[in-house]
């Protein structure tokens, strides 16, 4: 493990080493022994703080509020939006900008829900960040982590986290759990000279330890190194969505062209409209023209959905750190987790005594409730306590303390029913007799996962020269096999069943024992069909088929679940990681979604997505219907913003080639926006939907926005011809019929997107078709230069309208009815996937 730790820290912290390592060289030399007894002095303190040898990190688990600011503020959207609504504020139309609204309020979003989650993940660190006690002067004092410094005496006691990496001074029955490290929940016995890392856990015992790495160059610090630069979440919406308007923003540069070109033409040329002023009212045009091709909304609607979600979750205790977490989740076919801190609590639970022969000796049950109530007791023998208490007064005359060595421990007594010695250790050490009882037993016992002890006795009490030389007493007789089951969070079963149920596969990793991990997965309703991670091979491929064929891997280290975590993507996975400890940051980071407990390590909380606040693991499906909320309705929406996008482009391209006048001003256009797309999007983006999520969702779209949106340009370019035709009507008019033929044939876009229609969606439909109503009478309709068109003009826009909706219907049956041959052609690959 240290080995491990060294080659991180020559890795993450190449470029700084050499500042550290001449701020060592100068300190003067300390002596140990006077380390141990009486720590730093004061000045030794002052020194060391300012060379810069302390303990404290940088808050930089995620991006500073500049690149917030700079990732929202400087995107091409905003370039192209954002600008034109300035040149129309400039120019004096500030009537028709109402369009830039959507740029502040999507920026104000998206920055808002990220410094939130950067200050909540920044307070939880700071709330979780215990004192320690260290050792200057030869006082014992209280020290906030960050003042710890380099040479710092350590004083440990059970409970006690180490803020840095040390090496043992001095130390009586001192166990340290590295769970959070390694994976394996089982402690060790630590002696004098032993280096121990950062975020391990002092379980057993007592001792002090002096300080050799500080702040990034400890072992906690340096694994996450890696993890810590801030990446994206992959998300198929942001990926699809930003795709679409960097295209589009980049087709406009040619497409301006042509729209401005026309309606400089459409103004009397070029010349003309420069002399006369017309040029204002042609690039007022163009404006309408080229940001009615940028699905602005759809933007928007996204950001609304993700921060809405976010905060539903955070209320349940879930806090979400990037938006788009919420839609990768929905995505998801493959879960991991770690089985300490996640499936687990990481204690222990007394599973059953098992007494040996035909009597135990009196008293057996008071001795196991010594060994519970024992100071210096590891977390093993505490479990004893929920079933057996020690009796007051009870003082043992020797005691020999366990040793992750020698695998027992044992005590003494002189009088009474605990006369003689007891000893509680592994079964495989105190059993010399393969056939005996107990080892059949134990044996039985470890096969189902459970860990097991033995209770012996000896009649003769141990001498002081025997305890003092650790020798197991002679003539000891086996009492009692004692079983505990790892403490398995109630939630588990019943959250994974879910996740089963939707199709979602399942992977257990844990640095434990492969048997006592398959133990833990039949638990949970899994096969527990457990692979030791040694044997894994190195090629990503036969990686792979070994995780299709396990779902349980034990032996499993840090690099192993980043490996295994990368086999699964390689495979068209799409993985979510869990995890609480600095053992899963590699894997927590590599993984698409990211999730970490909130009780666990602070770096496992600042590379994850979602941070489960309150560690409840039945908070996970919440989230991901959320999640499926999310990518359904955005889905929905998004077929609607793109079907407006496509009939922009076509209308700009067909009015500036032809050179005519854009039929619509820029606050028309927002009308229409706002009644065909935006308003219902309001209400469509936050409504309930379970729909499981299925691949594919840029082609599902282009499938039906492409020949909608071409439907809806016909509608209008027939108002417009049918009014150049005829003659004799204003440009007010020819806009209000354009304004009403467009708004009814988009209704009909939405009617059928969002069908099955109910009583809430039938309402909404009824209202947008108010609404056009509303938007003709004065003073709205004065604002927005709209009046009811002549009859004949208005009759060609209604019937136009009337058959663009049939050719809009036409287009959706054919889409449904081919969606339903694809789902019929392929039942079996459906029901695979539903099965894993």
């Amino acid at each position: 493990m240290r080995s491990t730790g060294s080659r991180h820290r020559r890795t993450a912290q190449a470029a700084t080493v050499d500042e550290p390592a001449a701020a060592r060289a100068e300190l003067p030399p300390v002596d140990p022994q006077r380390l141990a007894l009486a720590g730093l002095s004061e000045a030794e303190v002052t020194l060391r703080t300012a060379a810069g040898l302390t303990n404290l990190m940088p808050m930089d688990t995620s991006r500073s509020l500049a690149r917030i600011l700079q990732a929202n503020l400087l995107t091409l959207f905003n370039a192209v939006v954002g600008g034109s609504f300035l040149l129309l504020v400039v120019l004096g139309y500030w009537q028709d900008a109402l369009f830039g609204f959507f740029v502040i309020a999507n920026v104000l979003i998206g920055v808002t829900q990220e410094y939130k989650a950067k200050r909540t993940l920044d307070r939880l660190a700071l709330l979780n960040s215990p004192r320690t006690r260290v050792l200057r002067d030869g006082v014992e004092v209280e020290a906030a982590r960050g003042d710890v410094v380099l040479d710092d005496t350590l004083v440990l006691r059970p409970g006690d986290q180490l803020p840095a990496d040390a090496v043992i001074l001095r130390g009586q029955g001192l166990e340290i759990d590295e769970s959070l490290l390694t994976g394996e929940a089982d402690p060790v016995m630590v002696e004098a000279g032993r280096e121990v890392l950062s975020g391990s856990f002092v379980v057993g015992g007592h001792g002090a330890a002096r300080v050799v790495r500080v702040g990034a160059d400890s072992y906690a610090n340096s694994i996450t190194a890696e993890a810590r630069r801030f990446t994206l979440v992959n998300s198929e919406l942001r990926t699809v969505i930003n795709g679409v308007v960097r295209t589009i923003s980049w087709a406009l540069i040619p497409v301006s062209a042509v729209v401005v070109n026309g309606q400089m033409q459409a103004a009397g040329g070029w010349d003309e409209a420069l002399g006369s002023g017309a040029w204002r009212e042609a690039l007022l045009g163009s404006v309408a023209s080229i940001v009615s091709m940028v699905p602005q909304g759809l933007v928007f609607m996204t950001s609304v959905a993700f921060a809405v979600s976010a905060v539903k979750l955070a209320r349940r205790e879930v806090l979400v750190q990037e938006l788009a977490a919420v839609e990768g989740l929905a995505r998801v076919d493959i879960l991991c987790f770690d089985k300490t801190g996640t499936l687990s609590e990481g204690g222990l639970v007394l599973d059953r005594v098992v007494p040996l022969g035909a009597e135990p000796p009196a008293g057996w049950d008071r001795a196991l409730g010594w060994f519970a109530s024992d100071p210096n007791a590891n977390v093993t023998a505490r479990a004893l306590g929920t079933r057996f208490a020690a009796e007051p007064g009870t003082t043992p005359a020797q005691t020999i303390g366990f040793s992750s060595l020698r695998k027992w421990s044992a005590a003494s007594f002189t009088d009474g029913d605990l006369a003689g010695s007891w000893v509680l250790g592994a079964p495989d050490i105190l059993t010399a007799d393969p056939d005996a009882e107990s080892a059949g037993l134990s044996a039985e016992l470890a096969s189902a996962g459970l860990r097991t002890l033995l209770l012996a006795h000896s009649p003769r009490p141990l001498t002081l020269e025997e305890a003092t030389a650790e020798v197991l007493p002679a003539g000891v007789r086996h009492v009692a096999i004692i079983a505990f089951r790892e403490k398995i969070r109630p939630d588990a079963a019943q959250t994974l069943e879910y996740f089963r149920e939707q199709g979602v596969g399942l992977r257990i990793f844990s640095g434990d024992n492969p048997r006592t991990v398959a133990a833990v997965a039949r638990s949970v309703g899994l096969t527990g069909n457990a692979f030791d991670a040694r044997d894994l091979p190195a090629d990503p491929a036969l990686l792979a088929g070994v995780l299709e064929a396990h779902d349980a891997f034990g032996r499993v280290t840090p690099r192993h679940k980043k490996d295994m975590v990368l086999a699964l993507q390689s495979a068209g996975h799409v993985v979510a990681m869990t995890g609480d400890g600095v053992n899963d940051v590699l894997a927590l980071k590599t993984a698409d979604i990211g999730i970490a407990m909130g009780s666990g390590a602070a770096s496992a909380r600042a590379v994850s997505n979602l941070v489960l606040l309150d560690g409840a693991f039945s908070r996970l499906p919440r989230v991901l219907t959320e999640g499926r909320q999310v990518i359904a309705n955005i889905e929905l929406l998004s077929k609607v913003f793109l079907t407006k996008t496509v009939y922009a482009i076509v209308l700009a391209l067909v009015f500036g080639l032809l050179l005519w006048p854009f039929p619509f001003l820029p606050r028309q256009m927002a009308v229409v926006d706002g009644l065909t797309i935006g308003i219902p999007a309001l209400f469509l983006a936050l409504k309930p939907n379970k729909r499981r999520y299925l691949p594919g969702f840029l082609r599902r779209a282009a499938a039906a926005c492409v020949p909608f949106g071409l439907s809806v340009s016909l509608v209008v370019i027939v108002v417009v011809v049918y009014s150049r035709v005829q003659g004799g009507y204003s440009a007010e008019e020819t806009q209000s019929a354009s304004v009403i033929a467009l708004t009814l044939v988009g209704l009909w876009v939405l009617n059928v997107l969002i069908r099955p229609l109910g009583g809430f969606r039938i309402l909404l439909l009824v209202a947008m078709h108010l609404g056009l109503v509303l938007v003709f009478l004065p003073p709205l309709g004065d604002f927005l230069a709209l009046s009811v068109p002549p009859a004949p003009l208005l009759t060609v826009a209604v019937l136009a309208a009337a058959v663009g909706a049939p050719l809009v219907e036409a287009v959706h049956q054919v889409n449904r009815h081919r969606r339903a041959r694809r789902h019929r052609a392929r039942p079996t690959a459906a029901k695979e996937q539903i099965r894993r």
